[in-house]
């Protein structure tokens, strides 16, 4: 185990499961997932190999010899009464009686009714009452010749599913991990291997467990196929439901007229609505104007009725195009059903998750470690969903006067459920409280952006919150970041037509401040005013990049300052694995390209040495040697032995020094085995980790 599983199996032990064996039990069984990890978690609760996999037989031969399926319960429910008696796996509901006074279970699987439990194993598992509970049953078959009689007889119940939790011991365990060790073990509950993704990604995913742990919660997800948007959804939780966003009535999901009965909304916590996206889907104006209704009321009506409900909503879809030419022709929203393209319904949405930062699921990004059986953590998430943290930050920032009521609504619900998940008992950090918080603003301002694209009604809001020594953090979407030009046009003028285009130079536009490096990076290069006829160049500066960001190379990033240089002294300690071996190589090509035709290039690097393989790094580094020495690269390095060094910087004899917080590895992982994806043949098609650079004119040139 690492260390983290060993902590995790230690804090909370018998209630969590490694999550690589799900998928080597599930075979042909449509079994949920939190049924299989509970059976996993108790027989395959330890670190010996061997141990486990005599858990995976155990758990394969019991769901081999017991779980239900319909298409064979007809011959299940003949074999028991041939033999009188025998067990199943099967979803166990229960009802009282009021005639008979009687608690009457259903076997949802096997087609029964009526079958007569004892008050004692209600009041043990009460969660049959509600949703019901999959169980192993035993059960008898004992025909009578009395009107009215049940076969069946219940002689045991054992839950497979979690019955019952004590959350008090679920935050005495939470105490004992850090923010961080806690994030990993949320990342790993949920399939994924946290390796794989940087903070920023991380907190994406969680995002999407909010509906789960906040009432009446509003999210929308669109994004490229294969991100695994519906993952979540799916089997995460025995509260939550998938469905498609086609096949949804009005009696469906909310009541019938006709029969009095309420829809899904009065039983799930959590409804998901798969393949939201489509311009050409047929929709159901009458189903529009009751989601409205519900999305910001939580209510609906049934005649003269009024209903109430608390079951959130996640719209999920893929889109077509790229976030530039959405920006540049439409808006984020282009994909949804012409109905639901609506301001009314676009602005009763709390958040936009961006799924384009989200990458492809590849096989390494699924996890190998521990996390919590999933039906533990759906119970914890249901126990918050009664909490409300959405004013925790008060006491530190206040928001912007600007920010309406429901964008403040938006961006509330959003905190508090972040907050739930990450610091259940409390005790967050002023800075994780500003992390979260940003957050939560960029997943509402993504909505209001867009929505003053569609309806030029709506007014301007400043996305921004001030702490108590007056400092203002004005908040930006990723993509605002990246595409300043286009994200902040706005909707064609009903008189005259004519598209509103700010200069996304101008401080008033919300792009990034304008600098000369920041001019120079996303080519906004006037000319000086002092010197009209010659191009502004590399200039010192300071600039900043979010993670997940894309459009940034070595090329953009380093190659004008390293222009004429003949002498150039990397330093950064941590050149040693493959892909940091890479990186390096993709700045000497650069190197290469940039200098002049019939000129040499010395470039050093500086480095500590690998303590776990010296031999492999050296290997990787005779290698680029050897093949950038014919392009006129001369490349050496030398090792710092005493592992003093920590800052990563170029330096050139033309006199730039260029300082690196993250050195050369600012790169994301790629799917680098992947010879067709453009993300392996070219950088500014890979998402950063976030990184800062500082541009610094040392001087005289030397040469």
């Amino acid at each position: 185990m690492s260390d983290l599983d060993a902590k995790i199996n230690e804090h909370f032990a018998g209630f969590v499961v490694r999550k690589d064996l799900v998928k080597a039990v599930k075979g042909n069984a449509i079994v949920p997932t939190y049924v299989l990890e509970y059976l996993l978690g108790q027989y395959c609760a330890t670190d010996d190999e061997a141990s486990i996999q005599t858990g995976i037989e155990t758990v394969k031969e019991i769901l081999h010899r017991h779980y239900v399926h319909r298409n064979e319960a007809g011959l299940i429910r003949s074999n028991i009464r041939e033999k009188g008696r025998g067990k199943v796996i099967d979803k166990v509901s229960v009802a009282l009686n009021e005639k008979t006074d009687a608690y009457e279970a259903s076997f949802a699987n096997l087609g029964i009714k009526k079958v007569l439990v004892d008050s004692d194993t209600v009041k043990k598992n009460q969660k049959m009452l509600v949703s019901g509970v999959w169980s192993i049953a035993d059960l008898e078959y004992d025909h009578k010749e009395e009107a009215n009689s049940v076969p069946w007889v219940l002689a045991g119940l054992k839950p497979i599913q979690m019955s019952s939790f004590d959350f008090d011991a679920y935050l005495a365990g939470r105490a004992k991990f850090t923010t961080e060790e806690w994030i990993d073990l949320l990342i790993q509950t949920i399939g994924f291997n946290p390796d794989a993704f940087g903070r920023r990604s991380k907190l994406l995913q969680l995002l999407r467990l909010i509906p789960y742990v906040e009432r009446n919660y509003n999210l929308i997800e669109l994004g490229p196929k294969g991100t695994g948007k519906s993952h979540i959804f799916s089997e995460f939780s025995p509260h939550g439901i998938l469905i498609s966003g086609g096949e949804v009535t009005v009696p469906k999901l909310f009541v019938s007229n006709a029969s009095g009965k309420i829809g899904l909304v009065g039983y799930w916590d959590t409804i998901a609505f798969d393949e939201f996206a489509g311009r050409q889907k047929k929709v159901d104006k009458a189903l529009v104007d009751i989601m409205k209704n519900y999305l910001a009321n939580k209510s609906f009506s049934r005649g003269v009725e009024t209903l109430g409900a608390e079951a959130s909503m996640a719209f999920i879809g893929n889109t077509k195009h790229s976030v530039a030419y959405m920006l540049k022709h439409t808006d984020l929203f282009e994909e949804l059903p012409e109905k639901y393209y609506d301001s009314a319904f676009i602005d009763r949405l709390h958040a936009y998750l961006p799924g384009w930062e989200i990458d492809v699921i590849r096989g390494e990004m699924f996890a190998t470690g521990y996390g919590f059986i999933v039906d533990y953590l759906a119970e914890v998430l249901r126990h918050l969903r009664g909490q409300d943290r959405s004013l925790d930050y008060r006491d530190l920032f206040t928001l912007d006067a600007s920010i309406s009521t429901r964008d403040r609504d938006g961006v509330q619900k959003t905190f508090s459920g972040l907050m739930k998940l990450l610091f259940p008992d409390g005790g967050a950090t002023p800075e994780e409280i500003r992390e979260l918080l940003t957050l939560a603003i960029e997943g509402r301002k993504r909505v209001k952006d867009q929505l003053m694209r569609i309806d030029s009604t709506y007014p301007e809001v400043e996305f921004s919150f001030t702490d108590k020594t007056g400092r203002v953090t004005k908040v930006q979407t990723l993509e605002e970041r990246e595409h300043p030009r286009w994200y902040h046009r706005r909707s064609v003028e009903e008189m005259g037509g004519a598209v509103i285009e700010p200069d996304p130079t101008h401080p008033s536009s919300g792009a990034p401040a304008s600098t000369p490096v920041r001019d120079f990076l996303e080519g906004r290069n006037p000319p000086s005013s002092a010197e009209p006829d010659v191009p502004r160049g590399p200039a010192p500066g300071h600039v900043t990049f979010a993670e997940n960001q894309k459009g940034i190379s070595f090329d953009a990033l380093l190659g004008p300052w390293l222009d004429g240089a003949a002498e150039i002294t990397l330093t950064d300690p941590y050149i040693r694995v493959y892909h940091q071996m890479r990186n390096l190589m993709e700045l000497l090509e650069v190197v290469a390209l940039r200098k002049p035709d019939g000129e040499d290039v010395q470039f050093r690097l500086i480095t500590t040495p690998d303590p776990d393989d010296l031999e492999r790094q050296t290997g990787y580094l005779e290698q680029i040697r050897d093949g950038i020495s014919p392009l006129g690269v001369e490349f050496t390095w030398a090792f710092d032995a005493t592992s003093t060094i920590h800052a990563r910087h170029l330096v050139t004899n033309t006199g730039w020094k260029i300082l690196l917080d993250r050195g050369l590895d600012v790169f994301q992982r790629a799917d680098l085995n992947n010879g067709f994806s453009p993300a392996n043949r070219h950088q500014r098609y890979r998402q950063v980790k976030a990184f800062e650079v500082t541009y610094l004119q040392e001087g005289a040139a030397t040469r």
